[in-house]
């Protein structure tokens, strides 16, 4: 790492080029649960920024799940932001609406993941392409069928297909109807979200040199999600890797690749299958699940499933499976409650029966009941299963936080006043930036304790 400069975006790091197209500033979007019970908000996108330049093709990628989705139709406006900023050549599109929001939608569109669903099985495809061309009335008919046949040569397709339906077929074809449609208002910007991913892999190839030769062009700049990490690789300038709704690192794609700096990312890059099955690999397991996006962590959004989660100064020494077993404790602890209780476990509950909740000895047995814990670690761990076992679990938390958290969980150090958040750091002379507390001076080991730990 050459540099180790802390900034609160990922970019507030000097002045923005000249050729950026996008500009993402603290976006957010989140869905209400609708509930009368639970008034939490779903945070999908939980306060992301970057930038996209003209021309560039960003790579989009995280465990399904994380906000990908969500964050590349915020963009185009087919969801609704919750807060923050979008601007597009200046422009913030989150403020547009009515006719400003329907103009401005010629200059971004999406290619969806699925070909089958999102053509419309009862028009051919020249009503398909066309589509886009009648509902802003541009120029006469005549023209509108000329530029349908025109895209359709640009796709690879015969113009002869204009009038078939798309059930007549195959995946890769439909897929480049779903392209034709999205070149039909000249976009400068596109989304595509994974738009391979529903496709044979000799298929992937053709409509991914597809997509290279339509960009070179026709000017293209483009969003390109995907969980295919080779594609990515193959594809894209630069990529931003996404966690439970935010950017863990953004940089370079073979710089990423080849040097990962967040933990997440190097966790993700380990399960790249290798063509050669005698190799030796290096994976990296993460334990557990990502967090309820209705309720993410404090602090570091990775904090629960990290490997090399910082540890307090006092049990820097801890054995890896005693470790382990605490942080899985806390997920659920966590998780009991939160869990809904139906009207039978309430009342069960308030009679002193035993419900589903009250199985808090027989966890505690899985986690530590074959692990050799230290006394004073015992002691701590019975007065947190004892909480929970009464259905105090945030006493329980505040109990297990007090002896083994850390600045990943958000929890001041010693001594100090107010939570730690983590930060976005430089990790190199490209500007590459991860969003993790070990780039922290005080915490630099990362790259050591992950190839110890792998």
């Amino acid at each position: 790492m050459s540099q180790n400069t802390a900034s609160t975006t990922p970019d507030d790091r000097a002045e923005t080029p000249s050729d950026t197209m996008v500009k993402v500033r603290d976006l957010k979007t989140y869905y209400d649960s609708g509930s009368l019970l639970e008034d939490r908000p779903v945070k999908a996108v939980d306060g992301v920024s970057f930038d996209i330049r003209r021309g560039e093709t960003l790579g989009l990628v995280g465990e399904s799940g994380c906000g990908k989705t969500t964050l590349g139709r915020t963009l185009i406006q087919l969801e609704e932001a919750t807060d923050g900023e979008v601007l597009f050549d200046g422009t913030d599109i989150t403020s547009l609406r009515g006719d400003q929001l329907y103009e401005w939608r010629q200059n971004a569109q999406m290619v969806f993941q699925d070909p089958d669903s999102s053509l419309n099985d009862r028009m051919t495809i020249g009503e398909i392409i066309r589509e886009p061309l009648d509902v802003h009335d541009w120029k006469t008919p005549a023209d509108r069928r000329k530029r349908v046949k025109s895209l359709l040569d640009e796709v690879g397709l015969s113009p002869e297909h204009y009038y078939r339906y798309p059930h007549q077929f195959s995946g890769g074809q439909r897929q480049r109807i779903g392209i034709a449609r999205t070149l039909a208002l000249n976009p400068e910007f596109i989304v595509l979200d994974e738009p391979v991913s529903a496709l044979d892999v000799s298929v992937q190839a053709e409509i991914i040199n597809l997509l290279e030769e339509l960009q070179d062009e026709f000017d293209l700049t483009y969003l390109f999600i995907a969980h295919d990490l080779s594609v990515v690789r193959h594809i894209c300038d630069r990529v931003a890797v996404m966690y439970l709704g935010n950017i863990m690192e953004i940089g370079p794609t073979e710089e990423l690749f080849t040097d990962p700096a967040n933990p997440y990312t190097h966790a993700l890059l380990s399960a790249i299958p290798k063509p050669d099955p005698t190799a030796s690999r290096d994976r990296i397991t993460l334990h557990g699940t990502p967090p309820n996006p209705r309720y993410p962590p404090t602090g570091c959004p990775f904090s629960t499933r990290c490997p090399v989660r910082i540890r307090p100064d006092k049990h820097e020494d801890l054995d890896d499976e005693v470790w382990e077993g605490i942080n899985g404790f806390r997920e659920i602890i966590r998780e009991r409650m939160r869990a809904d209780r139906s009207i039978r476990e309430r009342v069960r509950e308030r009679f002193g029966l035993e419900t589903r909740f009250a199985t808090i000895d027989e966890t505690y047995d899985e986690l530590f009941g074959d692990t050799a814990v230290p006394d004073e670690v015992e002691r701590v761990l019975t007065d947190v299963a004892e909480a929970a076992g009464n259905h105090e679990e945030q006493a329980a938390l505040d109990r297990l936080n007090a002896e083994f958290g850390s600045v990943c969980d958000g929890v001041a150090p010693e001594g100090g006043a107010d939570p730690v958040e983590p930060e976005y750091y430089e990790v190199s002379d490209s500007g590459r930036l991860s969003y993790c507390h070990r780039h922290d001076a005080e915490h630099r080991e990362t790259e050591t304790v992950l190839d110890d730990r792998s």
